[in-house]
């Protein structure tokens, strides 16, 4: 078959496209033209990538229309034109995961490295599908077993009936969607009930343990309360050790190569599902000692006495618990936090607990906003001056426009940067943050 993806730089619609690729299929796509980090590997596996023009759009084509785009897009406006076999995003995995033992991971925060790291378990030990939210994907139509990360914006992960789901935890977010706490937690509530098999849940997590549903949901976490415990747990430079408990047997001890509390309770699901699918616990602890953790998470670069960490945190929880594992391996630095912020709805609504998450840090930079699928018009009181004006030690590290975040030529939102010596220095966010971090990067290593 051949497929033809608009929008095929997108984090899923890269990761879908690749395991069709793997599966045999003729792969092809389109999409902006400056570089995003998905399309390195879809270039290294020899899928063409074109601008978006109504030429690319064929009969002979199935089609895969990412989230984004509708007929505004002249190549989705073609297909519908042609009458093309067309599916979109979630409705493509939707056929897809329906042949294999899926498990959907699902949650506000550590989706992508706990499907990472299950992926990567599972595909070491026993041969594993995945399509993980950083860009990754891999399939084999002999496998077995299916890993999704799936996403709660818009009730999207309700396109899915899985074999089995990790619930990580449930926080508010999405709220130029989501009306509030309530209705996220009925949107969850929902997906559980598509579920076959066992529910694996954060029992530490209050709104999770709130949620009404007749399943029976396996607890895990620190508590006491929790069918499954991570006790004894060690937080070092070196990363973190822990025990682990179901009721009172102990299943083994593990060494992680992550850092901070949330990486223990993401390992933990993974090292319950893997005991309840059969895997040998010595060779799952062996696995997941090798893991070298999830694209854009925690990714560093050592330039003489500055560190540079990429860290696709883009919520007050996610932010703060990256800032404090930071601060775990690297206690001696100056940590500096920059922070990129892709909607206006979400600091309108969060941007004092955003504040409070970069406090964290020694000083922190605030970009401008750049919002896809929101506008400044909409929000007009909205800016970064909201989170900068809470921060404890805080700045406005002004931009001026995407057209400048991507052009390597552009360099002087570096310039404040560049006065921190000895330092950590982390850019958060899930746009391209990366694009400051690079221009850093360069003028260090001039």
């Amino acid at each position: 078959m051949k497929y033809h993806f608009i929008g095929i730089k997108g984090s899923g619609m890269s990761a879908l496209a690749l395991i069709l690729k793997d599966l045999g299929n003729e792969v092809e796509g389109s999409d902006v033209t400056h570089h995003l980090f998905t399309e390195d590997e879809l270039v290294k596996r020899n899928i063409k990538i074109t601008p978006f023009d109504e030429s690319n759009i064929d009969n002979d084509m199935i089609v895969i229309i990412g989230n984004a785009f509708d007929e505004s897009n002249c190549e989705v406006k073609k297909a519908i034109e042609l009458g093309v076999k067309r599916y979109y995003y979630y409705d493509m995995l939707h056929e897809l995961v329906n042949n294999y033992e899926t498990t959907c991971i699902c949650g506000c925060h550590g989706k992508t490295t706990t499907t990472a790291l299950l992926s990567h378990v599972f595909d070491d030990l026993v041969g594993a599908n995945y399509l993980i939210g950083d860009g990754t994907g891999h399939g084999l139509p002999n496998n077995k077993y299916f890993f999704l990360e799936a996403c709660e914006y818009k009730r999207h992960f309700l396109y899915y009936y899985p074999k089995n789901i990790i619930l990580t935890n449930i926080e508010l977010d999405h709220v130029d969607y989501y009306k509030d706490i309530d209705d996220m937690k009925d949107a969850y509530e929902e997906f559980l009930r598509q579920c076959d098999g066992n529910v694996i849940a954060c029992g530490d997590d209050l709104n999770v343990r709130s949620l009404k549903t007749d399943k029976k949901l396996i607890y895990y976490g620190f508590n006491s309360n929790n069918e499954w415990r991570a006790i004894n747990v060690k937080l070092t430079h070196e990363g973190s050790s822990f025990d682990v408990y179901h009721l009172d047997e102990f299943v083994g001890h593990f060494d992680l190569p992550l850092y901070g509390k949330h990486m223990v309770l993401n390992a933990l699901s993974v090292i319950i599902l893997s005991y309840l699918e059969g895997l040998n616990i010595d060779e799952v602890h062996d696995s997941i000692k090798s893991f070298k953790g999830a694209k854009r998470r925690f990714k560093e670069k050592v330039i003489g006495d500055v560190i540079t960490i990429d860290d696709y945190a883009h919520h007050p929880t996610e932010i703060k618990v990256t800032l404090e594992a930071v601060r775990q391996k690297y206690p001696e630095k100056e940590l500096i936090a920059v922070f990129l912020e892709n909607t206006f709805s979400r600091t309108e609504a969060l941007y004092k607990d955003y504040a409070d998450a970069l406090n964290v840090a020694d000083k922190a930079y605030v970009t401008d906003i750049f919002s896809d699928r929101e506008t400044q018009e909409e929000y007009p009181n909205v800016t970064p001056m909201l989170i900068v004006n809470e921060l404890r030690n805080g700045e406005h590290l002004k931009i001026g426009g995407i057209d400048k975040l991507i052009d390597s030529n552009y360099t002087e939102c570096i310039n404040p940067l560049l006065k921190h010596k000895n330092a950590v220095i982390v850019f958060m966010g899930c746009k391209e943050v990366y694009d400051i971090k690079e221009k850093l990067e360069k003028r260090l290593g001039e």
